[in-house]
C-alpha cells in the first residue's frame, strides 16, 4: 500500500472515529422499531391509577429546557416525539441522548411522580403521564 493512500485510510479512520464520540454518527445509525416518548393526559381524580399523593408530586413540565429535553418537550406539545431507532451493538446509546435518558432524568428529579408504566409531568395546568412506548 502506498504510503498516501495508508495515511488517508488512517486520516478517514480517524475522523469516523471522531464522528462517532461526538455523536454524530450514531445519529445515522438505527435498527428495530422506534421507539416514541408519549405524554398521555391524566385524569387527577384517580380513575387512570394515579393516587392524589403522585399527582401532587409530579414533575413540574414547564420550566424543562427545551435544549435537554427535546424528546419530552415535543411530547408534551404533541402528544408524542419523533422517533428513536435504537442503534446496532448498543453504539449509538453510548454516545446519543435517548429519550431513556430523558425518563431517567425525569424520574431522578421526583422519585414519587414515577408510575408504574411512567413518569409523571404537569404541563400548563394539566397533569400528563410521560412513558417511552414502542407504536405496533
Amino acid at each position: 500500500m502506498r504510503r498516501v493512500t495508508r495515511n488517508f485510510v488512517l486520516l478517514l479512520v480517524a475522523v469516523l472515529v471522531a464522528l462517532l464520540a461526538l455523536g454524530a454518527l450514531p445519529s445515522l445509525l438505527g435498527s428495530g422499531d422506534p421507539y416514541y416518548l408519549t405524554a398521555d393526559p391524566v385524569d387527577e381524580n384517580g380513575s387512570d391509577g394515579v393516587s392524589a399523593a403522585n399527582a401532587s408530586a409530579a414533575v413540574n413540565g414547564s420550566v424543562l429546557s427545551e435544549r435537554q429535553f427535546p424528546y419530552t418537550t415535543t411530547a408534551l406539545r404533541n402528544g408524542s416525539s419523533g422517533p428513536y431507532r435504537e442503534g446496532p451493538w448498543g453504539l449509538k446509546e453510548t454516545f446519543a441522548h435517548s429519550p431513556f435518558d430523558e425518563r431517567d432524568a425525569l424520574a431522578a428529579r421526583n422519585a414519587t411522580a414515577v408510575t408504574e408504566d411512567g413518569v409523571l409531568v404537569t404541563h400548563n395546568g394539566t397533569l400528563y403521564r410521560v412513558a417511552v412506548r414502542q407504536r405496533v
